[in-house]
């Protein structure tokens, strides 16, 4: 069996109206690509997906916002150790919970300031925490993150995120979990890396990655929102008694811009143009980062006092960590996924990339059945 029809008999038994109603699957090794493009993007509907269906790609977005930074780094705008106060004044002098479920009050003074460097490996003292989901109460500090709309510290909820001035604003009113440095963090350094480059490129986050990523990478359809909505994928989460229910229409939040370009988890995209964003990774960074960035996105960048009290939890297993904005995995591959539904995988040593993008939302931290079996019909092939 050829890899496009492993690939293909992989995905097809998932596909349907109440479980994935489609989805794109792709996989490439060098110049040899494989696509299967199943289902519809509507579940009940006669429009079927296409290849160059779009997607919201959740946290997917995560590795792309981290090659932004260092094409900025690169272009001398930041600096990698560089305290992020000089831009980001909001989150200077920080104060940092004595306990995380603490009152919001009873802080000691940081022990230093943030760098880009913290943001880059989610280790800058804010973020998801694996205990704040298990606690019997809900923490102060998430009560005041979800007053301020920041939609950071859980489901993602861009039609409640203020503006990105407002936003880091509200992000520096509230004291830190962690002294920066000391533990991993899901989730919240790709929002504020967003905030960082739009300031010090001088414009929208959105420009930022056009300008860097998207138009020299050949990227045309990852954006932030798109008018092109006949190609917009219907967006699903499991309702009462797990059948699907519609989260998100195609005129709906990415129909139009948005107050605040969230750099963790705002994109939409297409399986082309995520490839073209891998092999980018696969080839050395050429032509948006010096070689030695590109290396840095595929190597652990935690320390093992970070990776250990950072506790990364389900979705890592052990021997995996964290680079910059993306997982490298003990099998020396690197990537991430959405929990939107989508995948982003790449394999150095087989030269080799898979992406599958659907639209229905994981159920918790495991990687769906889909996800996992398309990328071992792929491996064995």
């Amino acid at each position: 069996m050829s890899t496009g029809q492993a690939l293909r008999a992989a995905a097809e038994p998932h596909v349907a109206g109440d479980r994935i109603p489609g989805l794109v699957a792709l996989a490439a090794r060098g110049g040899d690509v494989h696509a299967a493009a199943l289902g519809t993007l509507t579940a009940g509907e006669d429009r079927p997906v296409q290849r160059d269906s779009l997607f919201r790609i959740a946290s997917v977005t995560k590795p792309i916002t981290g090659a932004a930074t260092l094409a900025l780094i690169a272009e001398g705008l930041l600096g990698l150790d560089e305290p992020v106060g000089r831009l980001l004044p909001e989150l200077t002098s920080r104060r940092v919970l004595r306990r995380m479920d603490g009152p919001l009050d009873d802080t000691v003074p940081a022990r230093r300031e943030i760098t880009v460097r913290d943001l880059l490996t989610f280790t800058f003292g804010f973020g998801f925490a694996q205990e704040m989901f298990v606690a019997e109460q809900p923490w102060p500090v998430m009560a005041a993150e979800s007053e301020l709309g920041l939609a950071t510290l859980g489901w993602p909820d861009a039609g409640r995120q203020p503006g990105p001035d407002e936003w880091i604003a509200g992000l520096g009113s509230l004291p830190l979990l962690a002294q920066p440095g000391e533990r991993w963090m899901y989730n919240t350094g790709a929002s504020v890396l967003g905030v960082l480059l739009a300031r010090a490129a001088g414009m929208p986050y959105g420009e930022v990655l056009r300008t860097r990523l998207f138009e020299p990478l050949g990227m045309r359809d990852t954006a932030f929102w798109t008018a092109d909505t006949g190609r917009l994928s219907t967006a699903y989460r499991a309702g009462e008694g797990g059948a699907l229910e519609v989260w998100d229409e195609p005129g709906g939040l990415w129909a139009a811009p948005r107050a605040f370009d969230d750099g963790a988890a705002g994109l939409v995209s297409t399986a082309d143009d995520l490839l073209a964003f891998g092999r980018m990774l696969l080839h050395g960074g050429r032509p948006v980062l010096p070689e030695d960035a590109a290396a840095a996105m595929l190597t652990d960048q935690l320390t093992e006092g970070q990776l250990q009290d950072g506790g990364l939890g389900p979705p890592m297993a052990k021997g995996d960590s964290w680079s910059f904005c993306q997982a490298v995995h003990a099998d020396g591959t690197a990537g991430w996924d959405g929990g939107f539904g989508t995948s982003f995988v790449i394999d150095p040593a087989r030269n080799l990339a898979v992406i599958i993008l659907t639209q229905r939302a994981f159920d918790g931290p495991v990687l769906p059945a889909v996800h996992r079996d398309v990328r071992a019909a792929v491996l064995a092939g």
